[in-house]
């Protein structure tokens, strides 16, 4: 059975906002699933109704086999990690950690065990006699990661813990989560408006638009096989290359962007057969497309260099082309000069396209 089972919930705030729509997930147990999307998707929505901090308009949550949609938070068997750490400033470190248990009755020896236990998994054993003012935010946010895990929950909630660290300390302490979690196999629901960090942490991404679930799948078929056009512009950095091309109505169907006609594989061609005439929307991935010699087949635009971004171990150039603006990864550091004029191609089986009606992808 699922750890935690979504069904058909929604939120409407004041009978008119819907913040969530018709969503269903059902998130597995020992399993890392990250909610992402924009600000406003309704991503935290999503877990607070699952803690228990926000009433579900309509709908089912179910944690394990038990239904909770009245019960109290405190006794869902849930931990939640904040992005603000929410500790007690007058209190250790220790203190903090224990705070739970002891509301809980744990006996004093199986208090010491687990926080004891669970700093050392942390690293933050020597920090036990410190007070919060003392630590940094990494710190401060292990120390919070540390009192959640004491508890030893069925569910580990996390909403944004690391938008208030700096690049190095988000880097770091995302490790440590992944670290973490592969260690004591929790359940865990994270919630991030990153997709870098959603791809890096997640078994599995559930992608929000809106208040409706977009698509649900691992880091790598998101990136490679997007439902529609805003999963492929939201997951990925930089963002896929989107632009629009015509297809063709005269003999096997094709598309024409920029006055070039780009031949498509016989099945592709024959899902676009009823858009003949139509606009469709084509994605590329910027390291897909490059330069390519004067007279290649298939998808090629005449590009002319604006800005490039070295990277150190690659570097990312910014084109303008007739078709609009697109952005090509290379290796290494060395890149063309502002200005340099050149024909930007990619393979056809890398091309992504989308319904740009509907945004849902057509191959």
């Amino acid at each position: 059975m699922p750890a935690v089972r979504l069904s058909h919930v929604e939120k409407v705030y004041g009978g008119k906002h819907h913040a969530v729509r018709d969503f269903s997930l059902d998130i597995e147990d020992g399993e890392l699933l990250v909610l992402v999307g924009p600000s406003g998707c309704g991503k935290s929505t999503v877990l607070r109704m699952i803690a228990g901090l926000e009433e579900i308009t309509s709908g089912e949550i179910k944690i394990g086999d038990r239904t909770v949609n009245d019960v109290p938070p405190r006794d869902r068997d849930i931990a939640m990690v904040f992005q603000n750490y929410a500790l007690y400033p007058h209190m250790t470190v220790f203190d903090n950690m224990a705070f739970g248990l002891r509301r809980r009755s744990v006996p004093a020896a199986d208090v010491d065990r687990r926080v004891k236990g669970v700093a050392a998994a942390l690293d933050i054993e020597r920090y036990l006699a410190s007070k919060p003012r003392e630590l940094s935010g990494g710190e401060r946010q292990r120390v919070a990661l540390g009192r959640a895990l004491v508890r030893e929950p069925s569910v580990f909630l996390f909403d944004e813990p690391l938008s208030n660290l700096d690049a190095r300390l988000r880097v770091q302490t995302r490790a440590e989560i992944k670290r973490l979690h592969q260690r004591v196999k929790a359940t865990m629901i994270y919630v991030t408006h990153d997709q870098v960090e959603a791809m890096t942490l997640g078994d599995r991404i559930a992608v929000l638009r809106l208040g409706v679930l977009q698509q649900v799948a691992t880091p790598e078929k998101l990136y490679a096989e997007p439902a529609n056009a805003f999963v492929a512009g939201f997951i990925g950095s930089p963002p896929i290359n989107l632009l629009t091309a015509n297809v063709t109505g005269e003999g096997q169907p094709a598309l024409e962007l920029a006055g070039r006609r780009i031949a498509l594989p016989a099945a592709v061609a024959a899902r676009l057969a009823p858009l003949a005439g139509r606009p469709v929307q084509v994605g590329v991935r910027a390291e897909d497309l490059a330069p390519v010699a004067a007279g290649a087949d298939g998808f090629a635009l005449p590009g002319t260099v604006e800005v490039c971004e070295p990277l150190g171990n690659e570097t990312l150039v910014y084109w303008r082309t007739p078709a609009g603006p697109v952005i090509s990864r290379q290796p290494g550091s060395a890149h063309p000069a502002v200005g340099t004029a050149a024909l930007l191609g990619a393979p056809i089986e890398a091309l992504h396209l989308f319904d740009p009606g509907s945004e849902r992808a057509l191959s």
